[in-house]
C-alpha cells in the first residue's frame, strides 16, 4: 500500500526536523519546502496527500500560497492545515478565507497535529455512505452534481474548484435537502468533530461557497439563528 505523502512548508529548520521525524515515525512520506514559493512548486510537482503550510514565509507567504493552491486545479482539493504564531480570530478567519481547511497555533502539540492529519486524511478517503453502488456516489440537485468517487463538483456544465472542507459542507446539504443543519452539525459532518474552529468559520465557508456558486447561491438558505440548508426541489427555480 501506497504511503500517504505530506508537503512540509516551513522556514524554520528546527520545526520542519521535528515534524519531519514525526511524521516518518507515523508512517507517511514527507516532502519539504522552506519557502512560499519552493511549497508551491512541490505542490505543483508532487501533489502531496496534505500539506502542512506555514503563514510567515519568505519569497510567498502562506495565505499567498494556499490562495494559488485553491486556484489551481491540480491542486485545488488538496487538504490544507496552516500553522502560525498568530492567535487572533481574525487572522485564522482570513486562512479560512483563502482556502485552508484546519488552522494550528504556534506551539502546538505534535500529538494533536497528528491526529488532525490523521483525521483529515481518513475524510479524505472513500466515503462510508449508506450503500456501495454508484447511486451512492453521485446526486445531482438544482444543477449540481457531486461526485464522491471522484472528489468534483459540477453546476450545470462548468466544473467547480471547491476546497475539501468546502466540497464536504456541500455534500452534507445536498444529501437532505430541505433539513436544517445547525453549526455544530456542520462542524461535526462536513469538517469533523475534532477540528478546532471558532464560531464563525462555518459561516466563512459557506459564503465562499455561496461565491462560487454563483446565481444558484441561493440554493444554500440562511435559517436565521439556527444554521443552513439546502432548498428542496419545490423551492428551485
Amino acid at each position: 500500500m501506497q504511503r500517504q505523502r505530506i508537503l512540509i512548508v516551513e522556514d524554520d529548520p528546527a520545526l520542519a526536523n521535528v515534524l519531519e521525524y514525526n511524521l516518518r515515525q507515523n508512517g507517511y512520506d514527507v516532502i519539504l519546502a522552506s519557502d512560499g514559493q519552493a511549497g508551491l512548486t512541490q505542490a505543483r510537482a508532487e501533489l502531496p496527500d496534505l500539506i502542512l503550510l506555514d503563514v510567515m514565509l519568505p519569497l510567498a507567504d502562506g495565505l499567498e500560497v494556499c490562495r494559488a493552491l485553491r486556484s489551481g486545479s491540480s491542486t485545488a482539493g488538496i487538504p490544507v492545515i496552516m500553522m502560525t504564531a498568530r492567535s487572533e480570530e481574525m487572522d485564522q478567519i482570513v486562512g479560512y478565507r483563502v482556502g485552508a481547511d484546519d488552522y494550528v497555533t504556534k506551539p502546538f502539540s505534535v500529538r494533536v497535529l497528528l491526529e488532525k492529519i490523521k483525521s483529515m486524511l481518513r475524510r479524505q478517503g472513500p466515503f462510508s455512505g449508506s450503500g456501495s453502488g454508484e447511486a451512492d456516489d453521485s446526486v445531482t440537485l438544482a444543477g449540481l452534481t457531486i461526485d464522491r468517487a471522484r472528489h468534483r463538483v459540477r453546476l450545470n456544465e462548468s466544473l467547480l474548484e471547491l476546497t475539501p472542507s468546502e466540497f464536504r459542507l456541500l455534500d452534507t446539504l445536498i444529501r437532505q435537502p430541505g433539513r436544517v443543519f445547525e453549526r455544530a452539525d456542520l462542524i461535526d459532518s462536513a469538517l469533523g468533530a475534532d477540528t478546532m474552529v471558532q464560531d464563525r468559520t462555518i459561516d466563512v465557508h459557506i459564503r465562499s461557497l455561496r461565491k462560487k456558486l454563483g446565481d444558484s447561491a441561493d440554493v444554500i438558505q440562511t435559517v436565521r439563528g439556527v444554521g443552513y440548508r439546502f432548498a428542496e426541489p419545490t423551492d428551485v427555480n
